[in-house]
C-alpha cells in the first residue's frame, strides 16, 4: 500500500473550505496540514485544480447479484460506483434468492469481497416467515434489516400486520422501508388496465401509485416506531405529503426516525415521462413538479437526512416492454454527484450541503465506523472532483452492465477525476480502475 500526499487540494469537509495538503498512510488520512513534507519515499498528487471530497456513501443500492446477474453485478456495478465518487454502498435483499437467511446474506458478503471495488454493506431481508432469521442479524457488520411495506422488483412483501408491529417492537437493528401501500397500489392498478390495457403509459405510474399509497404506508411505518422507538429510516420519499412526518428540530444524531431522498425524485418529476417514458419508471414513482421541489426544501432544512440514488439497472430491452410489463428502476450510481453538482450550478443547494447529504449523514444515520468525513485517524476514502471539465454522457462513458442511463445526452460541467477506497487508487479518469476489493462496513451498535 502506497504513501501518498495530495498536495494544494481544496477540500469540503463539514461544512469548511479549506486549502491543503493531505498525507495517506497505511490506507488512513494520517494528517491534514499546510504544505506537508515528509522524510520518506510517497507518491505525489497535485490536486491544484481539484476539489477533494469524502467519499460518497450510498445506502440503497440494488447490484443484482446473485440470480439476476443478466442485469448487473456487484463487479460491475462497484466499479461503475467508484467512477462516480461513491467509495461505499449498503445493497438491498430483493436478489434471487432473496437474503432471507443468514447464509444467504453471508453468501453475499463473500461475492463482495472478491469482487467489490467499492466498500460494502448487505441489508438482511424480511419476509412473512423468517422473523427468527432476521432477529439472528449482526447489527456490528451488518447496515440494517429491510422491510418492504409495498411490493416492488422481485417478492419481497410484508403485509402481515402482527409481524410487522412484532418487527418495529423487537429489532435492535435499523429498519429501513419501503412505504407504499399495497391495496392502493392493487385498486389503481386495476382501474388503470381496465381503462388503457395495453395501451398505457408510464405517465400513469404517479397515478397508480401515488401520493395516498405512500402516504399511507410511511405514516403507518411512523406510527409503529413512534410506539415502540424502533430506529427505523424511510427510503426514497418521493411526496411533499410524505414530509409532515419528519422533523428537523434536533441533531441526525439524536433522531430515531429518518428519512431519504433519491437523486431521481429530486431531478426528475412526471413531465419527464413524455420524452423518457419506462426508462424513469421506478417505485415509489417520479411524481409532481410540487412534490420534486417539496423534497429539495426538506433537503435544505433537514426533515430529509440523506441523498441516496436506489441504483436499479434493468437491461434496455426489458425497459422497452408495454408499460405494465416494463420493471422499475433505474440506473444512478455512477452519476448521483453528477445530478447535485448541477443542482449546484443551478443554485439550488450548495457544495456543503451536497457534501454533508451524500457522505456525513449516511455515516451518522448508520453509525458507520471511521467513514463519511476526511478527519484524521479515518479511513482514505475521497475522490478528486475538477469543475473545469465539461463532458457528456454517453454509451462510451457508462459502466453501468446494462449499458444505458436516462441521462444519456446530456452535457455536464465537472468530473469525477479520482477516486480513492481505504487509500488505494480505485479510479482514475485517464487510467481507468484499480485491481483490488474494498472492505466490509462496520458500524457502532448502540
Amino acid at each position: 500500500m502506497k504513501n501518498i500526499v495530495i498536495k494544494n487540494a481544496t477540500i469540503i469537509n463539514e461544512y469548511q473550505k479549506i486549502q491543503a495538503d493531505i498525507l495517506i498512510k497505511n490506507g488512513r488520512f494520517e494528517r491534514i496540514d499546510k504544505n506537508i513534507e515528509v522524510n520518506y519515499k510517497v507518491e505525489e498528487i497535485d490536486a491544484k485544480e481539484n476539489y477533494l471530497f469524502p467519499g460518497i456513501i450510498d445506502d440503497q443500492v440494488h447490484f443484482r447479484e446473485p440470480g439476476l446477474t443478466h442485469k448487473a453485478n456487484i463487479f460491475t456495478e462497484s466499479r461503475a460506483a467508484v467512477a462516480g465518487g461513491v467509495t461505499s454502498f449498503m445493497e438491498m435483499p430483493n436478489t434471487n434468492p432473496p437474503a432471507f437467511t443468514q447464509d444467504l446474506l453471508q453468501q453475499k458478503y463473500e461475492i463482495a469481497s472478491k469482487s467489490s471495488l467499492a466498500n460494502y454493506s448487505f441489508f438482511m431481508g424480511t419476509s412473512n416467515d423468517n422473523y427468527d432469521e432476521v432477529m439472528r442479524t449482526n447489527g456490528a457488520d451488518v447496515c440494517g434489516v429491510k422491510i418492504f411495506m409495498g411490493s416492488s422488483t422481485g417478492n419481497l412483501l410484508v403485509d402481515d400486520p402482527k409481524l410487522l408491529e412484532k418487527i418495529f417492537a423487537n429489532c435492535p437493528l435499523l429498519v429501513a422501508t419501503h412505504c407504499e401501500d399495497e391495496n392502493t397500489i392493487i385498486s389503481n392498478t386495476k382501474k388503470y388496465k381496465a381503462q388503457y390495457g395495453d395501451e398505457a403509459k408510464a405517465n400513469l405510474h404517479p397515478l397508480i401509485r401515488n401520493e395516498e399509497a405512500c402516504y399511507l404506508s410511511s405514516s403507518l411505518a411512523v406510527h409503529l416506531a413512534k410506539k415502540h422507538n424502533t430506529r427505523l429510516h424511510i427510503l426514497h420519499i418521493s411526496t411533499q405529503k410524505e414530509l409532515d412526518l419528519f422533523v428537523n428540530d434536533i441533531p441526525l444524531k439524536d433522531k430515531r426516525i429518518t428519512s431519504e431522498g433519491c437523486v431521481h425524485h429530486i431531478n426528475f418529476s412526471d413531465e419527464d415521462y413524455e420524452q423518457l417514458g419506462n426508462l424513469i419508471k421506478c417505485n415509489p414513482a417520479i411524481k409532481t413538479i410540487e412534490d420534486r421541489n417539496a423534497i429539495r426544501q426538506a433537503i435544505l432544512d433537514n426533515r430529509i437526512d440523506i441523498i441516496a440514488t436506489d441504483h436499479a439497472p434493468h437491461t434496455f430491452e426489458e425497459k422497452q416492454q408495454k408499460y405494465f410489463a416494463a420493471p422499475s428502476g433505474l440506473p444512478l450510481v455512477q452519476h448521483s454527484f453528477d445530478l447535485m453538482y448541477k443542482g449546484v450550478l443551478e443554485g439550488w443547494i450548495t457544495i456543503e450541503k451536497v457534501i454533508d447529504k451524500m457522505c456525513h449523514a449516511p455515516s451518522i444515520c448508520y453509525n458507520i465506523k471511521e467513514r463519511g468525513f476526511i478527519r484524521e485517524g479515518y479511513f482514505a476514502d475521497f475522490f478528486l472532483f475538477n469543475p473545469n471539465i465539461i463532458w457528456e454522457i454517453n454509451k462510451g462513458n457508462i459502466f453501468y452492465k446494462c449499458n444505458w442511463s436516462p441521462l444519456e445526452g446530456q452535457k455536464l460541467n465537472g468530473r469525477v477525476e479520482k477516486t480513492f477506497v481505504n487509500g488505494n487508487l480505485a479510479y482514475s479518469l485517464d487510467h481507468g480502475f484499480g485491481d483490488f476489493n474494498g472492505m466490509r462496513l462496520n458500524f457502532n451498535k448502540k
